[in-house]
């Protein structure tokens, strides 16, 4: 009997991806966006602690970046699945730059204040939940399945690059033109990305949807894109997997600071240092995801990316030495961004057309809780046992996750 992992295998050969029309529009628009949120991501932070001194209020402000999520990401699916996407999308982008825009001239004027900034990292977030479920639901209408993995990836990495290379190292350039600049950058890329993706005009072939019974509520929607989730022994065992390995990541991300320039000594320069590489890495992993899953097939591929990060996180908790460290990080980068491209990629060609929203809600939801509950956990294990123990601890997650991810990867094809 054929097993997901075989037809896994067969699916991962790719066809060359066209940079015009639909996919070069959708690129563009998810590049100039993760700009203008790079700039304001590092700056709203500095704004906070100018704001307040309460540690607990900055926290908040990090916070505000899951809560929608856990609150309004299985709604956001539901709503994705019932509307034009691109015009989802596209309002929604018009609706963030306005507000994005409103703060701005609030900062310019000196009236911006911790609550009117915690309001809008809620609002930003909870408008995300309907954005990012229906891009994921429209970018298979737009590009041929088979192209699907080359089409993540990309995207993926032209929002690494722009992000982390050429967005927050701008943030110091901004500020100096002005307090407000980075927040008015911002509005203007919201813009941007709202022109590119209205002008997709009908061009993006809708999934083809039954008509809606009368009376059909939205939490029946959401409940159905959960039970599709759970019913698909693949899917079910990668969200799993997902959220154990995002539990892990969360606690490293919030104590690496602490890792590297308290454990290991190295200073703010070390923490630059291990941050970069990640990003090379990162970028790196992005440019030949395409390729290894087509060689490897997709799920084997999750699988080889696990075990090279659990081997990353054992040798960043155990060796004491910034050039480990800064390795370890770039490693870890460069499997976590395959891992990512190759998860969205199976959930695409997994789920039905027209539940893609709502699944890929259901799948979001329950993995990104496993971030804020890493951060706590980091803290607690780092405070207990060590700066270097978090990453240990992510290691053993990860393992768990592997572990989680087999019987789906060895299931009969339905």
């Amino acid at each position: 009997m054929a097993t997901v992992e075989a037809d896994e295998q067969a699916a991962g050969r790719s066809v060359p991806l066209a940079w015009r029309g639909g996919f070069g529009r959708l690129w563009g628009a998810a590049v100039v966006s993760r700009f203008g949120d790079a700039l304001r991501g590092a700056a709203l932070p500095l704004l906070a602690v100018s704001l307040t001194d309460s540690a607990v209020l900055v926290a908040l402000v990090t916070a505000c970046g899951f809560l929608p999520w856990l609150l309004f990401g299985l709604l956001g699916g539901a709503i994705a699945d019932r509307v034009d996407q691109r015009r989802a999308m596209w309002a929604v982008d018009a609706a963030r730059g306005v507000l994005m825009a409103a703060f701005a001239v609030a900062v310019w004027l000196g009236h911006a204040s911790i609550g009117l900034l915690l309001a809008l990292a809620f609002a930003l977030t909870t408008l995300q939940t309907l954005f990012d479920n229906a891009a994921t639901a429209l970018l298979p209408s737009v590009v041929p399945g088979e192209a699907l993995s080359r089409a993540n990836a990309r995207l993926m990495t032209g929002q690494e690059v722009m992000g982390r290379f050429v967005g927050a190292p701008l943030v110091p350039v901004a500020l100096g033109l002005g307090i407000a600049m980075p927040y008015i950058a911002d509005a203007v890329t919201y813009f941007a990305a709202a022109a590119l993706v209205a002008s997709l005009g009908g061009g993006a072939r809708a999934p083809r949807r039954e008509p809606r019974a009368p009376g059909r509520t939205i939490r029946r929607d959401m409940g159905e894109g959960i039970k599709v989730l759970w019913r698909d022994r693949l899917l079910r065992a990668l969200c799993v997997s997902t959220t154990l390995c995002n539990i892990g990541i969360g606690a490293l991300i919030a104590t690496l600071v602490l890792h590297i320039t308290g454990w290991l000594g190295a200073g703010d320069g070390g923490y630059a240092a291990v941050i970069t590489a990640y990003g090379i890495g990162s970028v790196t992993g992005g440019l030949v995801a395409a390729r290894v899953a087509e060689r490897l097939g997709r799920a084997p591929t999750i699988m080889v990316c696990g075990l090279v990060q659990i081997a990353a996180l054992l040798a960043l908790g155990t060796i004491r030495t910034l050039p480990a460290a800064v390795a370890a990080l770039g490693v870890f980068g460069f499997a976590g961004i395959i891992w990512n491209v190759t998860e969205v990629t199976m959930m695409q060609q997994r789920s039905p057309a027209e539940m893609l929203g709502r699944v890929s809600a259901a799948f979001r939801t329950l993995s990104i809780a496993g971030s804020p509950l890493g951060a706590l956990l980091g803290g607690v294990i780092a405070a207990a046992w060590g700066l270097n123990t978090p990453a240990l601890a992510a290691a053993v997650l990860f393992a768990g996750g592997l572990v989680a991810l087999v019987p789906g990867i060895r299931a009969p094809i339905n």
